[in-house]
């Protein structure tokens, strides 16, 4: 596309004015020493020598630097700037340096965006290879155990065979969990709007988490006793998973004969939040950044061994924005932790 310059004649008038005066100063004081002083000549001098002048910078020396001007507005692609493409690309110095300040400021901030983006993408790529290569090594020990001779006795074979399996589902879980992330961010995961009891709801979910709970003798609860159901709008299975993540992550790091409670309020006239605290381990701030990147870890031994893909925080923080909601966080070290999230609110008839 054709550039559109606006010329402008700032740079002409100032210079060929000075240039005039200039002259004028000194074909006066030529006049006056050598000749009489008549005022009517030198005036007709001065306007023929500053419209020459101006006609000489302007169409002459200025055009050369429209000619630069255009070719740096190529150079650096400022055209593509949709503010630019509306109006004509300005040629004056003044403007064209705070734009070209201006591309150079946006330029820097994407190469060091690109940076924190590829410095994420290896600690990703780390963290991916490793979380896969935990279990692959496990499985793969215990069948060369096996092919080794140890699966002539039954009781290693079925226990080594059983741990196997538990390493194979750990595999499972890690690779549905990096499929429904990449879904949700590409936006190829289509959610099933439709109208809940969100009490309801947490309530299945207190019953499928209940013997995990009752491991560590961690008593799961509501705030208070609700009379009513409270309808909200959303996907109900990924609400569901958001729910037993939270609660799960609970009890996981919550302490014995702790306590797991999840209230939804009314938060505006067409939102509720829904709120899952515990008083376990807590989180100290400089993890709280970090807590929704995939598979980041507190507790990298701890976490561990208490399972899991170290993508659930990273999927329940997906899931609710790709309802257009928002997570927060709120954590204290060694008080406990709450995590809440909104929900859009729904009428009882719906």
């Amino acid at each position: 596309m054709e550039v559109e310059l606006k010329k402008t004649y700032k740079f002409a008038v100032k210079t060929s004015f000075y240039i005039t005066l200039f002259t004028t100063l000194f074909m006066s004081v030529f006049l006056t020493v050598f000749y009489s002083f008549k005022i009517l000549p030198i005036l007709l001098f001065i306007v023929c020598f500053y419209s020459f002048c101006f006609i000489v910078i302007q169409y002459r020396a200025e055009r050369y630097i429209y000619k630069q001007v255009k070719k740096i507005y190529d150079d650096i692609t400022l055209l593509e700037n949709t503010s630019l493409v509306s109006k004509p690309v300005t040629t004056d110095m003044a403007t064209l340096t705070e734009e070209i300040d201006k591309f150079a400021r946006n330029k820097k901030l994407e190469i060091e965006t690109l940076k924190v983006r590829e410095q994420y993408r290896k600690e990703f790529l780390g963290n991916v290879s490793h979380e896969l290569k935990t279990p692959l090594f496990t499985i793969q020990g215990y069948i060369l155990t096996l092919l080794d001779g140890a699966m002539n006795d039954k009781n290693i074979r079925e226990k080594y065979l059983k741990r196997a399996s538990e390493g194979v589902e750990r595999l499972s879980f890690i690779v549905n969990d990096l499929d429904m992330i990449t879904k949700l961010e590409v936006g190829d995961l289509s959610l099933n709007i439709e109208t809940f009891d969100i009490v309801k709801l947490v309530k299945n979910v207190f019953e499928t988490v209940e013997m995990r709970a009752n491991k560590k003798k961690i008593t799961l609860t509501l705030d208070t006793e609700y009379s009513t159901p409270i309808f909200v709008k959303a996907d109900i299975e990924r609400i569901q998973q958001v729910l037993a993540n939270l609660i799960i992550n609970s009890i996981k790091y919550g302490r014995e004969k702790g306590t797991t409670e999840v209230s939804v309020e009314n938060l505006i006239k067409n939102k509720v939040i829904v709120r899952v605290t515990d008083n376990g381990e807590g989180l100290e701030e400089d993890n709280l950044p970090r807590l929704f990147e995939r598979f980041y870890r507190v507790d990298k031994s701890g976490s561990r061994q208490e399972g899991g893909s170290g993508l659930g925080l990273s999927i329940v923080k997906h899931i609710i924005e790709a309802h257009n909601e928002k997570i927060y966080v709120e954590s204290e070290y060694d008080v406990g932790s709450e995590f809440s999230f909104t929900l859009e609110k729904a009428n009882n008839q719906e």
